[in-house]
């Protein structure tokens, strides 16, 4: 199986290359990058690409399966326009670019709260992009909703930083239908969509599988193995 991993230099994105690197049935890993990841493997192909200009490289699309792992912060992207160019408008293009290449699957990484309804930006943001890519209709595609993502990041965020500090006393508190909203380990969302892959391997073509996970799901599909 090939696969892409889209925001491959990111904490999540960044797991699950390596976590799919220790697969056997994984035969190349696909990461488009705008420097170089310190990773190297034979299987690993990085692809150091100008995301505006994703045309350039259609052969990089070749995959079996796309994971899209891409996200950045408003306070990072610096306006609304830019940050609406990373989360979606770059994710949306890769993701046409792979299903008309003859991808099978998607595994994207959204958002809890996520809606194109949300009057949230960030929640409306990542919501259009579900609502356009579920329209794409990949034979399978699984959309990930996880809350504040646990983990080490390379760069500073700093109010995620509070969020993460107090996080393991407010997780104890989100119970019944607040579980949902609970942080979560980006470990266990990238194993979750590398597990994940045994469902797809089966999948080739009829009509569109649609699957959205939440806190449990992601949980119970991390654990699979």
């Amino acid at each position: 199986m090939k696969v892409m991993v889209l925001g491959a230099t990111g904490l999540t994105g960044g797991m699950v290359v390596e976590k799919l690197l220790q697969q056997p049935e994984i035969s190349t890993v696909i990461a488009p990058v705008r420097r170089p990841m310190v990773v190297e493997n034979p299987k690993l192909e990085q692809r150091f690409m100008d995301f505006d200009a994703m045309e350039a490289q259609p052969d990089a699309f070749q995959v079996d399966v796309l994971i899209c792992c891409l996200g950045t912060t408003l306070k990072k992207a610096g306006s609304r326009e830019a940050f609406r160019k990373v989360d979606h408008d770059y994710a949306l293009k890769a993701a046409q670019m792979a299903r008309n290449a003859g991808a099978r699957a998607l595994i994207l990484m959204s958002a809890i709260g996520a809606s194109s309804q949300s009057p949230v930006f960030y929640n409306r943001v990542k919501g259009e992009l579900e609502d356009n890519v579920r329209a794409l209709k990949f034979p399978y595609l699984a959309i990930y909703h996880p809350s504040l993502l646990l983990g080490q990041r390379k760069e500073a965020r700093t109010a995620e930083a509070l969020g993460v500090a107090v996080m393991p006393v407010a997780n104890r508190a989100l119970i019944g239908p607040l579980r949902k909203y609970r942080a979560i380990e980006a470990e266990a969302v990238a194993s979750a969509m590398v597990n994940e892959l045994e469902t797809i391997s089966g999948i080739t073509s009829g009509g569109a599988v649609v699957r959205v996970w939440e806190y449990d799901d992601i949980l119970t599909m991390g654990n699979r193995r």
